[in-house]
């Protein structure tokens, strides 16, 4: 073997995986190698400080918790900086709506009417964002106990194993994802299943599955909290009513100039705040995985995270299914092969995953590691046991959505 595919530290035979860098597999030396997965600001020392400052972050947290068990940590320095920041962004959001109505009615009919209506765009503009359940149905199928009574049964077991109560509404989409949310003044909580993902997962995978996605209404994601996400979003949207219109006289490029300054600033802020709470929300997905291994067992989470390792290829071989108007059986058979086929190459994708989804600004933590932190723990049983008979009841009452999703699967990109 050439001495180039030798690491120089211990002499292993390096990997690679995708035409990535090669690495070693041993020592992991070359694992942390930065390119351009870590270029995320445009300045390259900049990038590449952060990334290798992400990089030993992550392997920090993941050393810390390997062989405990997570927990929900109501108070951190990521949620204190978070929820004052939040605070001290929506007093002001509501404060410039106060003084714009105030100007707005002032002396009604002068000029600064207009500083008032301003003012009150602009606090409409930056107001915190409940959503809508109708924005979330246009993507996706709503699915009901009568339609889907299996389906609800089993979301309702892992709900009670979990402790959270069931989901409000339950959707099915087009999607190789899954996820929960909250919408509406009422705060309704979603699920929204995706089909192809969905389709394909074996029982106990699909248990996992459920208590991941409720498991993210206890988790204590500072990220899905109605007040914390001022600090996410609205230093956002004010980077990008300050970001200026190119000017052409003197006085226009000096406003152009202030401008720039006033939105590279402020998206500076941002890009802090969402880093911040970006970290305690990869602590969150472990605990979300952690309820994923309560419901489903030890066995079916880490089969599940490795899933995900390889998605682009499961999707790829769905999608050729589709193509071929191949319904959901055929989607599971091609996934399976595929999976089969994969498995020498899960080790090394778990340790890429590690060098190219490392950053300051990813809300989960590398999928290798989550695979990996599983591992690290007592394995446990399932605490729902999801029987072959009754999934494939639940396919059954999925028919008609498999269909829809297998028509938007055929005709996208």
């Amino acid at each position: 073997m050439p001495e180039d595919d030798l690491c120089p530290r211990c002499s292993t035979a390096t990997v690679s995986e995708r035409s990535a860098e090669p690495w070693c597999p041993s020592c992991e030396e070359g694992l942390d190698r930065f390119g351009d997965h870590g270029r995320h600001l445009g300045w390259v020392w900049t990038d590449r400080l952060l990334y290798r400052a992400a990089y030993r972050l992550t392997a920090r947290q993941f050393t810390a918790m390997a062989g405990r068990p997570a927990s929900a940590s109501p108070v951190s320095a990521a949620r204190i900086v978070t929820v004052g920041v939040s605070v001290l962004l929506l007093a002001g959001v509501l404060a410039m709506a106060g003084a714009g109505l105030w100007l707005l009615l002032y002396d009604f009919f002068s000029p600064v009417n207009l500083i008032g209506a301003l003012l009150l765009v602009t606090a409409v503009v930056l107001r915190p964002r409940l959503g809508r359940l109708s924005a979330l149905t246009a993507d996706a199928w709503e699915v009901d106990r009568d339609g889907a009574p299996e389906l609800f049964t089993v979301i309702e077991r892992v709900s009670a194993v979990v402790g959270v109560p069931m989901p409000d509404v339950v959707l099915v989409g087009a999607e190789q994802n899954a996820y929960t949310t909250t919408v509406g003044l009422r705060r309704r909580r979603v699920l929204c299943l995706g089909a192809p993902l969905w389709a394909v997962l074996d029982p106990q995978e699909r248990v996992a599955l459920l208590g991941h996605e409720l498991g993210h209404f206890v988790n204590g994601d500072v990220r899905r909290g109605l007040l914390t996400q001022a600090a996410t979003t609205t230093l956002g949207r004010v980077a990008y009513l300050l970001s200026p219109e190119r000017g052409v006289t003197l006085l226009e490029q000096i406003v152009e100039l202030i401008c720039w300054m006033s939105s590279r600033l402020v998206m500076g802020v941002h890009l802090v705040l969402v880093a911040t709470s970006q970290r305690d929300s990869q602590r969150a997905e472990y605990l979300a995985d952690e309820l994923g291994v309560r419901a489903g067992g030890s066995a079916a989470a880490v089969r599940l995270n490795d899933h995900f390792l390889i998605m682009d290829a499961i999707d790829t071989v769905i999608r050729r299914e589709a193509r071929a108007q191949h319904g959901a059986p055929e989607w599971r058979a091609a996934s399976d092969i595929a999976r089969a086929n994969l498995v020498p190459r899960v080790p090394a994708m778990r340790q890429l995953s590690r060098r190219v989804e490392a950053s300051f600004f990813a809300s989960h933590p590398p999928t290798g590691l989550r695979a990996a932190l599983i591992e690290t723990r007592p394995a446990q049983p399932a605490g729902v046991e999801l029987s072959g008979p009754d999934s494939a009841r639940i396919d059954g009452e999925l028919t008609a959505i498999y269909e829809k999703a297998r028509r938007e699967l055929a005709v996208s990109p």
